[in-house]
């Protein structure tokens, strides 16, 4: 289990390095596309943490009172959704700093700043997505864990691609770019392995974790994921791309269940 872990673990966080390297041969994609390919993003992630955290949260209780497991679960979801939110007053909106326009900061240190904090933004978010794919483990369900991990890749890859533009137009060297993205995406690595090890320490804190996960998932999906790919004008493509991304999870975790 170990191995594996530590495997999918190196894949979750260097999904954003792939994305990294898209983002050198791709350098500015068009905006539907990004909203397209990050809705359906969006959309596995939702049927993942509902499916594949929440469900298995109640599923797991040891409490043999209904209404403790589904305190504990709600608990959970939203004290983890609070977590994130306290991040959100310290750092920058990520839909509110991808939009960083050279020409409109004609100041470099200005402009590397606002990028720098940008970056730090989705390293900080990264954490929890990390923590969601390890804490995933602790339910003992291979299958439904490497789906949540692959839901949670396959959103680094568009994010990935969004934080090397920026970099390379204030002035940073490829070489230094390619560096802090691989470290956005080391940080993924470690959440993981905290979140399997936390879960494993306790039966009795793996429903609270797995719901908090959950919470994590669901608030970077209405704060940050949702809100962007709306605010472009579109808006019919990036919720059907969002059924889509949910119904690929769906017969996945109903295929692999």
């Amino acid at each position: 289990m170990i191995k594996t872990v530590l495997l999918t673990a190196l894949g979750v966080g260097g999904a954003t390095v792939v994305g990294s390297l898209f983002g050198f041969i791709v350098k500015k994609p068009s905006q539907k596309f990004n909203d397209i390919t990050l809705s359906f993003a969006a959309g596995v992630m939702l049927c993942a943490a509902t499916l594949g955290l929440i469900v298995p949260s109640l599923e797991m209780s040891i409490s043999s009172k209904k209404i403790i497991t589904i305190l504990v679960t709600v608990a959970g979801i939203f004290i983890g959704a609070i977590s994130l939110n306290l991040i959100d007053k310290l750092v920058p909106h990520l839909h509110k700093m991808t939009g960083v326009d050279t020409e409109a900061h004609p100041h470099k240190t200005e402009q590397l700043n606002k990028v720098l904090l940008f970056v730090i933004a989705i390293a900080i978010h990264n954490l929890p997505e990390g923590i969601a794919a390890g804490v995933s483990f602790g339910s003992e369900n291979t299958a439904h864990a490497l789906v949540i991990a692959g839901g949670i890749a396959l959103q680094n890859i568009p994010e990935g691609m969004v934080i090397i533009a920026p970099m390379v137009s204030s002035g940073i060297s490829k070489k230094r770019t390619f560096l802090i993205a691989l470290s956005t995406g080391l940080i993924e690595v470690v959440g993981t392995l905290i979140g399997f090890f936390a879960a494993s320490i306790s039966a009795f804190i793996l429903p609270f974790a797995l719901a908090f996960a959950g919470g994590t998932m669901l608030y970077v999906i209405s704060d940050e994921m949702i809100p962007e790919t709306h605010s472009h004008g579109n808006e019919r493509a990036s919720t059907y791309a969002l059924l889509v991304g949910f119904a690929v999870m769906l017969c996945f975790d109903f295929l692999l269940g």
